[in-house]
């Protein structure tokens, strides 16, 4: 059975792995042209996505409790319409988050006046969140759609959406930005609507997908449409609140560090820039198989085969700790080349190769963490993990960062923040497993 669901983890991973890697690639587009365009740009789109990302994660993170609910229904046995049911009250949640997500992203006055921009870069970050507004609606019901796939053991389309949508991304948002596209150059506003465009694009594609996949098409998932249901809504909401914010825990933790790391310089802060886009890229993987996980876990837990989701979990976190290790290692053996890629500031440089010590050694802990989180959500437990990362990225990663690069005996800088990182992820490895052998073991003594 181990070796069966190791199996199944792995061929659901790598289309979601592809998937991730290449959505990741619309940022560093965007980053790419405004790059050679001008400096305002650049620095509005910077800012205007760092917003944008923390709005983003948060409320597809609630919209994606779609996910464990239909793992359960599907383990279960449920009929195909009751799970056709849970993606429509998703779809009907999204639109809900999306009303308050766009309300923030079109007056982001209050958040923009604390950081006190120069007047053409908020401006320019205004125009950008603007645009991004009209793509939310769309990526959270696209979010639903993705949810729902990856619980029912269909990640392949989602890989070809991304491919499809990224490809595109890249030439309207290179024509929209140049003024390519015979108008005028629209510098980060051209990215802000080619965003926008690609979010409907993926959405439509995935609506299409739905009704002509011969694998889909038995979920009747474009019929039988109603108001939203209150008992649904509450399920979702119970599970998706607390995943939302462990979300935000988690995104808005870097953000606070990288705002408190702006003080120690600009070759610093270049550093870190680096080395925290690098974590991000290397994320991918664990997220990957923990996204495969999920829906492993939660058939079986829908099943009451304890046996099974047990197996599903140890397996997910196995693989992920197999992969890791030789991961870092090639991360710490390829350092130079990584950072030569980005950089050939001698003084960015030396920051960089003194944090990716950090970075390697996080991977372990970092990919059991993040396979255990999800796991328990296959157990649909999410309250407490969401506890858990309050207390590391939070307590552990933030506070604990911030003595030990300004207040302890020996302040130790930007490295402060990253140690901490570090033990914010044991701690939370730590936790989480615990929680994880937890549920298992209570879960099969009551059945």
């Amino acid at each position: 059975m181990f070796i069966q669901q190791s199996r199944l983890i792995v061929g659901h991973a790598w289309p979601m792995l592809i998937a991730q890697l290449v959505s990741m690639g619309m940022p560093v587009i965007d980053t790419a042209l405004l790059g050679h365009f001008g400096a305002e740009d650049l620095a509005a789109v910077a800012v205007g996505g760092g917003i944008y990302i923390t709005v983003m994660l948060t409320l597809s993170g609630i919209v994606q409790a779609v996910s464990p609910i239909v793992a359960h229904l599907k383990g279960a046995g449920r009929d195909d319409d009751e799970l056709a049911e849970v993606l429509r009250q998703g779809f009907w949640l999204a639109l809900a988050l999306s009303i308050p997500g766009v309300l923030f992203l079109v007056c982001p006055g209050p958040l923009l006046n604390l950081s006190a921009l120069d007047p053409g870069v908020d401006i320019k970050a205004r125009s950008y969140l603007a645009a991004l507004a009209w793509e939310l609606p769309a990526a959270l019901l696209y979010r639903a759609f993705y949810a729902f796939s990856i619980a029912i053991g269909q990640p392949r389309p989602l890989m070809i959406i991304s491919l499809i949508c990224t490809l595109i991304h890249a030439l309207l948002a290179s024509a929209l930005v140049t003024g390519a596209w015979g108008g005028a150059a629209l510098g980060v506003l051209g990215c802000g609507i080619s965003n926008a465009l690609i979010g409907w694009l993926a959405l439509t594609v995935g609506m299409a997908h739905m009704r002509t996949s011969e694998r889909l098409r038995g979920y009747n998932l474009s019929r039988r449409w109603g108001w939203p249901r209150a008992r649904t809504q509450m399920a979702l909401l119970r599970l998706g609140v607390p995943m939302g914010l462990s979300s935000f825990i988690e995104v808005s933790a870097f953000t606070f560090i990288a705002l408190c790391v702006a003080q120690l310089g600009t070759s610093v802060v270049a550093g870190h820039r680096v080395v925290a886009n690098l974590a991000g890229v290397c994320y991918m993987l664990p997220l990957s198989l923990a996204l495969a996980t999920l829906p492993c876990v939660g058939q079986a837990v829908g099943a009451r085969d304890w046996k099974r989701a047990r197996v599903s979990a140890l397996a997910g976190l196995t693989i992920a700790s197999a992969v890791s290790v030789p991961f870092a290692v090639a991360l710490w053996f390829g350092r130079t080349a990584l950072v030569d890629a980005y950089t050939d500031d001698p003084a960015v440089r030396g920051v960089c190769l003194s944090l990716i010590v950090y970075l390697a050694a996080n991977q372990l802990v970092d990919a059991v963490q993040t396979v255990a989180a999800h796991a328990l959500r296959g157990y649909k437990i999410t309250f407490a993990p969401m506890l858990v990362h309050v207390t590391a990225f939070w307590g552990v990663g933030l506070f604990g960062g911030w003595w030990l690069a300004f207040r302890a005996p020996q302040p130790m800088g930007v490295a402060g923040f990253w140690l901490a990182m570090m033990l914010s992820l044991v701690f939370a490895a730590i936790s989480l497993v615990g929680l994880l052998w937890w549920a298992a073991n209570s879960s099969a003594r009551r059945a």
